[in-house]
């Protein structure tokens, strides 16, 4: 058997590919959109990509799988579980609990697990030249490193109403069938640490079903169903806003992009034409370099592994964008927008200097110390923000500070006052970065950035309240 782990860090999300060495093929699952990782994977070990599974409709990114079923001539192999309303739309192979799939000398058992979502389903491995037991399962959004999915993703970020409890009973009822398992099977799931799907993702890239049921939460709830539903939908993070529309566009027949674009340089003229029209200039350098000097209605997304998910955040899908960003970030940032469709990319522009040189003023940034800080809020008249997510600011903030999370900013801009000074901050300077570069765009000229954020602030024994 050939086995390669792909993790794209940036959205925390893992796929597999699987290959019969002796029968030249191989399946991927869960694959990203830009697919030709695979497609070079395939051709270095000489092997042909004849099947491609997926775990669910997925929320958190834009699966690459037609697309690759597209470049390869591939079967599509998806869930037929769920029930009305949960039907891929567009051409599949369905897959129920209990189909069995066949690669080569490897054998694939699907296991419908519903709780993240009602279709589900998990594929248990058996590696047939080597044994006639199961070797590895791959759980998607079911069973993580020391957590489980999130069930309440569809009423949250797709405004299905009444589903997460409906999810929690079943998430329970699918834990059962896990546990069944033996101990010794490998479990391989869909995402890691960072991602938004759970709330305690473990770092490693697997685990095995005995260790799960003696390290993860969810089984310490064995005979407490009421217990675990309530600690399952209990402090999870802000799901992305982007996750509705993943919803979806992993359901339906889209346009498909099988390469990655190469976008446009954009000239002066055009970058203010575009601005003049309301276009979103994304400025992806770092923080540091966005506060010395920055094109006054750009908003600093860093292009750093969390800039799809902040993208994803701030940016609509029917609307143009430009990118600020080096030329050797482009391919990179291209990819990361790919992820999760934000395709609707005008060009990018490399620098402010032409801006700056063309006579365009620049705008710096109001950074502050921690000092500066203490000395402010000590002195009060100010108001303090925390735009870190909901169960952060409960675990601990700054004594007085305000919650306004970042990724609904646009929507509370009244939260925050336009005549007292205001300070902002987050954990680590990112989140406030882009608070910043959006209440200076919305003409706040009053605001502060404590970029050191609580790191610095608790680092330095400073205290903290919930």
């Amino acid at each position: 058997m050939f086995f390669q782990h792909i993790y794209d860090k940036t959205l925390a999300q893992a796929s597999y590919f699987i290959g019969c060495q002796k029968a030249g093929v191989a399946a991927v699952i869960d694959p990203k959109r830009d697919v030709d990782t695979y497609i070079e994977i395939a051709k270095a070990n000489n092997m042909t990509i004849t099947h491609i599974f997926e775990t669910h409709i997925h929320a958190d990114f834009l699966t690459g799988s037609r697309e690759l079923a597209q470049l390869t001539g591939a079967g599509l192999y998806l869930s037929d579980e769920g029930g009305p309303g949960w039907e891929y739309e567009f051409p599949h192979k369905g897959l129920k609990d209990g189909s069995i799939v066949q690669l080569g000398n490897l054998t694939f058992e699907v296991m419908h697990t519903p709780g993240h979502t009602p279709e589900s389903i998990s594929f248990l491995l058996t590696d047939n030249p080597a044994s006639d037991k199961p070797v590895m399962l791959f759980t998607g959004d079911f069973v993580f490193v020391g957590d489980i999915g999130r069930p309440d993703l569809l009423e949250k970020a797709a405004g299905m109403k009444g589903t997460q409890e409906i999810g929690a009973h079943q998430m329970y009822a699918s834990i059962k069938k896990f546990d069944a398992l033996a101990d010794y099977i490998q479990v391989w799931p869909g995402h890691g640490a960072g991602s938004a799907c759970g709330k305690a993702l473990g770092a490693v890239p697997s685990t095995t079903v005995g260790y799960e049921k003696a390290r993860n939460w969810a089984f310490q709830y064995a005979a407490d169903e009421p217990g675990f539903v309530q600690y399952l939908l209990t402090d999870q993070p802000e799901p992305p806003r982007y996750f509705a529309m993943m919803k979806h566009l992993n359901k339906v027949d889209r346009p498909l992009l099988t390469e990655v674009p190469k976008q446009k340089k954009l000239s002066l003229e055009e970058l203010k034409a575009a601005m003049d029209k309301g276009i979103k200039l994304i400025d992806a350098r770092p923080k540091a370099e966005f506060a010395a000097g920055f094109i006054p209605g750009s908003i600093n997304i860093q292009g750093n592994n969390s800039f799809a998910t902040w993208a994803g955040w701030f940016l609509k899908y029917d609307e143009p964008f430009i990118l600020l960003a080096d030329e050797s970030q482009l391919d990179d940032l291209t990819r990361k927008l790919m992820r999760i469709g934000l395709d609707q990319v005008l060009g990018y522009i490399p620098s402010t200097e032409q801006w700056a040189k063309a006579g365009g003023s620049l705008q710096t940034a109001a950074v502050i110390s921690l000092e500066e800080a203490k000395k402010r809020i000590t002195n009060n008249g100010v108001q303090l923000v925390d735009l870190r997510g909901a169960s952060e600011y409960n675990a601990g903030h700054i004594q007085k500070a305000e919650h306004v999370f970042v990724g609904t900013l646009p929507e509370h801009l009244d939260k925050l006052s336009r005549d007292k000074p205001v300070i902002i901050y987050c954990q680590g300077g990112d989140r406030a970065s882009i608070a910043y570069s959006i209440l200076a765009k919305n003409g706040f000229t009053n605001v502060s950035n404590f970029s050191g954020g609580i790191n610095e602030w608790v680092n330095t024994g400073e205290p903290v309240v919930s």
